[in-house]
């Protein structure tokens, strides 16, 4: 028997009717009692089309309250931590990154890969294995030396000693301020791939000399980088195949003649 049998809910829950009631009457008074609790399914369909109809029309409004929002944070940056997010922050700072980074190949293109030098005598060679301040003095030492810190990756530091040599040289403000915003940028920037190793206290002091830029803006560091060539990569040049295959190659050319 289905449970909402008229008869049912008659006796066991509506059993007030009076004596003089028909049964007739009975049904159809239990019939609007129950009627909230049991509606047609048509009633129900009816009601949901009506939800759906409203849900729709809310949609749009929501919609296009959204890019307003958005524009109106979109300055402020946010603190999202899931993978999944693409918060307008994190889009400028990812654009930022590859303009950074495209800006630093684009300097590293237009950077020769040599000095222009004549050609370095059997003797100018030797001269550099007596010290390290003759290599740096002659521009085809410079080049050999380059090129052997290119094989160790750390090309950078010779690029910098020669960028802060070309700084000194300058005497106009502006191209002063402009070069020692590029050397900051270059070598300086923790955001750089070709960041140079410095010291704290070197930083610092480069970070109070760019309020007002000069010549000597990059002098401790300069220094620094100088001494950590000397200790760390002059002794490995020495002993290379790169200084001893040049050697070579001057003494055969020097026993020919």
């Amino acid at each position: 028997m289905p449970f909402y049998d008229l008869s049912r809910w008659r006796h066991y829950v509506f059993s007030f009717g009076t004596p003089n009631t028909t049964a007739e009457e009975e049904n159809e008074g239990i019939t609007k009692k129950i009627q909230p609790f049991f509606k047609p399914m048509g009633s129900e369909r009816t009601e949901m089309r009506k939800r759906q109809t409203s849900v729709a029309q809310e949609t749009p409004s929501s919609t296009q309250a959204q890019p307003d929002e958005g524009n109106q944070g979109s300055n402020a940056c946010c603190f999202c931590w899931c993978c999944c997010c693409s918060c307008s922050c994190l889009t400028v700072r990812n654009q930022d990154e590859r303009t950074r980074a495209a800006s630093h190949e684009h300097r590293t293109d237009a950077i020769p890969d040599c000095e222009e030098s004549s050609t370095p005598t059997l003797e100018d060679v030797n001269a550099w294995s007596q010290s390290f301040d003759k290599l740096m003095r002659t521009p085809a030492g410079r080049n050999a030396f380059r090129e052997f810190l290119r094989t160790e990756f750390s090309e950078e530091n010779m690029l910098f000693w020669m960028a802060c040599e070309e700084l000194k040289r300058e005497s106009n403000k502006k191209r002063i301020e402009e070069k020692a915003r590029l050397i900051y940028e270059d070598y300086i920037s923790i955001l750089s791939p070709k960041e140079v190793s410095l010291d704290s206290r070197v930083r610092e002091l480069i970070n109070r000399n760019m309020l007002e830029p000069s010549r000597h803006t990059f002098d401790d560091a300069q220094l620094q980088i100088y001494m950590l060539m000397l200790r760390d990569s002059y002794p490995r040049f020495m002993n290379s195949d790169v200084y001893k295959d040049l050697v070579q190659l001057l003494s055969e050319k020097s026993a020919e003649a």
